[in-house]
């Protein structure tokens, strides 16, 4: 298999980019979790809310997907890069769920999505040029943050929207696995302080995107 240079890397990276935030359908690999569950009728200040919490949930998976490939363009070891574009894969799963679930909401994803992938993007090849264990920590400690955010939105949700509970309620359980697997392969695991800055800058993430 042939090598593949810097060049390459950053068109792949740039390809998947476009496609992570172009409009439009994105194709999942699993069915989504909503397609056995019966659409129930909500009064629309609670189908408002419910789609805000999945327009949280899809720039989360937008931040997941920059963040997964920004550490993969910079790994060192190629075992690490080949989880890091791994996990990505999986996360188009939960990116394309929580999309089509907002077009059942009669919903958008949110706008400020392009910025937040540009953050995400940043952060993590930042992680990855420091080292391979930082960047398997941030990993770990991301999803332990995204956990805590997934279950405040199952406690949230309204009691009729069980779609979007099977979607969010999968997604808990796939993030939980990552999380475990990028300590197991040798991930930091963070300080508290560090833990508590990450909580604040994805509180600014969830706010606004919850709106706009």
């Amino acid at each position: 298999m042939r090598q593949l240079s810097f060049l390459d890397q950053c068109l792949i990276e740039a390809d998947r980019a476009l496609r992570t935030l172009a409009p439009g359908p994105t194709a999942s690999r699993r069915p989504s979790p909503a397609a056995c569950e019966p659409e129930a009728a909500m009064a629309p200040e609670q189908q408002r809310h419910a789609a805000g919490l999945m327009r949280v949930n899809h720039t989360g998976e937008v931040c997941a997907q920059a963040l997964y490939q920004g550490q993969a363009l910079t790994a060192k070891l190629p075992e690490v890069r080949a989880e890091m574009a791994q996990a990505a894969d999986e996360e188009v799963d939960h990116l394309a769920w929580c999309e089509q679930r907002l077009r059942e909401l009669d919903s958008s994803p949110s706008l400020l999505n392009p910025l937040w992938y540009g953050l995400s993007f940043t952060i993590g090849a930042g992680a990855g040029l420091i080292s391979d264990k930082v960047s398997l920590g941030f990993v770990a400690a991301t999803e332990d943050q995204v956990c805590k955010h997934l279950d405040s939105h199952l406690a949230s949700l309204p009691d009729e929207d069980r779609k979007s509970r099977a979607v969010i309620s999968q997604m808990r359980e796939d993030e939980a696995k990552h999380a475990q697997a990028a300590l197991a392969a040798g991930g930091l695991a963070f300080p508290a302080p560090v833990k508590q800055l990450m909580s604040l800058s994805a509180k600014l993430m969830t706010k606004t995107s919850y709106r706009i």
